[in-house]
């Protein structure tokens, strides 16, 4: 076969044919259990029978038109987007990097209307927002940025999860007009901050008329326990990005703002072709109904709390995990070495698992997974753990 896709990724040697629930079946009629959907993508699992009816619904009425022109379900999609996040204004893309280089052309705006000639991002070590030239930029991983000199300036770094650094760079940068930051590091290893951490960089912007950018790609649509997980908190972002699970494997993202940022785009600012048609945005507010009905973000934390503590008992004692990180059904493992070679071991016994930071196994199954799921994955996936550890002890 004539290899035709440029070299983009270290592919596995499997192709899935078909779809139902936490269940994927590859060419060969092989069946896995998905604990990482799509990288946090179908949240609903797959094939499911509301997103199936309404884009074939959909596709029979209307696919495209272009936001030359009113869209009817956009604007029912922004209505139900911002009141459940409090916000006001919403602007739809095809991707969450599409989402984040909308977030960034406002924080641009916002320091151009103070005065700003050269305005600066603050974004974070570990970070992950994207492969475009500004969010890669943003992006605190040097592999995903090498070779692509020179990156797009604009943004300065800090750790993550550190106030006293967002502090020094308020004392210490000039023209600095928001921080954009996930509430939880997915690539970077599922890191989570400080139970101060938001509210502190909330109070840090409100004090500096900085906005604050939420990252929610990976941890919106209910994956932490909240519809949205600045929710754990008493706070709301001035922007915050969504994609991935918003349209359950339909391309679509967003980017929401209230106050003056969603203000600051005019006519000509900014656009997409694609984003918001109404094939897409159909999708996503099946996935939202479907979320609301099913109380899904309720359930992720339910079913996240019971997989951490069976995966805690499955691997209590054992040398070589250092902690098991978790919000709702979004799980790291990490372990004391790197264990790469765990993605493909799992393949090879029917379950899809992602490793990522190099050490960490990454859990990002369906909010849909049942208790038996859960046993299956712990029963699959912790003696594959063990038995790398002790191989490599």
């Amino acid at each position: 076969m004539k290899d035709v896709l440029m070299n983009t990724y270290n592919r596995l040697p499997v192709t899935f044919v078909k779809g139902e629930g936490m269940y994927l079946h590859d060419d060969h009629g092989k069946s896995y259990l998905d604990a990482i959907a799509g990288i946090a993508v179908c949240s609903l699992g797959h094939a499911h029978p509301a997103i199936t009816r309404a884009l074939c619904e959909q596709a029979g009425k209307l696919v495209h038109t272009s936001n030359l022109y009113g869209v009817e379900n956009q604007q029912q999609l922004g209505e139900e987007l911002t009141a459940l996040a409090g916000m006001d204004r919403v602007f739809f893309s095809n991707s969450g990097a599409e989402a984040n280089e909308a977030a960034i052309k406002l924080a641009r705006l916002h320091g151009h209307k103070r005065g700003i000639d050269n305005p600066v991002i603050l974004v974070m070590e570990e970070s992950f927002h994207g492969r475009t030239m500004a969010t890669l930029t943003a992006t605190g991983n040097r592999k995903v940025q090498a070779g692509f000199e020179p990156l797009v300036q604009g943004f300065a770094r800090v750790p993550f999860g550190d106030l006293d650094a967002l502090n020094t760079a308020a004392e210490n940068l000039k023209d600095i007009v928001a921080v954009l930051v996930e509430p939880i590091q997915g690539e970077g290893g599922v890191n989570i901050p400080p139970e101060d951490y938001l509210p502190g960089v909330r109070a840090l912007c409100d004090e500096h008329g900085w906005l604050m950018m939420l990252d929610e790609i990976q941890t919106g649509m209910g994956r932490t326990g909240k519809a949205f997980a600045f929710q754990h908190h008493d706070l709301v972002p001035d922007v915050m990005t969504l994609a991935k699970a918003l349209g359950n494997g339909v391309p679509i993202g967003a980017c929401l703002a209230r106050g003056e940022a969603a203000q600051l785009f005019a006519p000509g600012n900014h656009g997409s072709t694609f984003g918001g048609n109404p094939l897409a945005c159909a999708a996503a507010l099946a996935v939202l109904a479907e979320m609301k009905a099913g109380k899904l973000w309720e359930q992720a934390a339910r079913a996240g709390e019971k997989l951490h503590q069976k995966l805690s008992a499955a691997l209590a004692g054992q040398e070589g995990v250092l902690e098991i990180r978790s919000a709702g059904l979004m799980l790291g493992i990490a372990l004391d070495r790197p264990c790469g070679e765990l993605v493909g071991k799992a393949l090879e016994n029917g379950l899809l698992i992602n490793v990522t930071a190099d050490s960490v196994v990454r859990l990002l199954p369906p909010l849909t997974i049942s208790d038996e799921q859960i046993e299956e994955l712990v029963e699959r996936l912790a003696p594959l753990i063990k038995e790398f550890l002790e191989a490599e002890a």
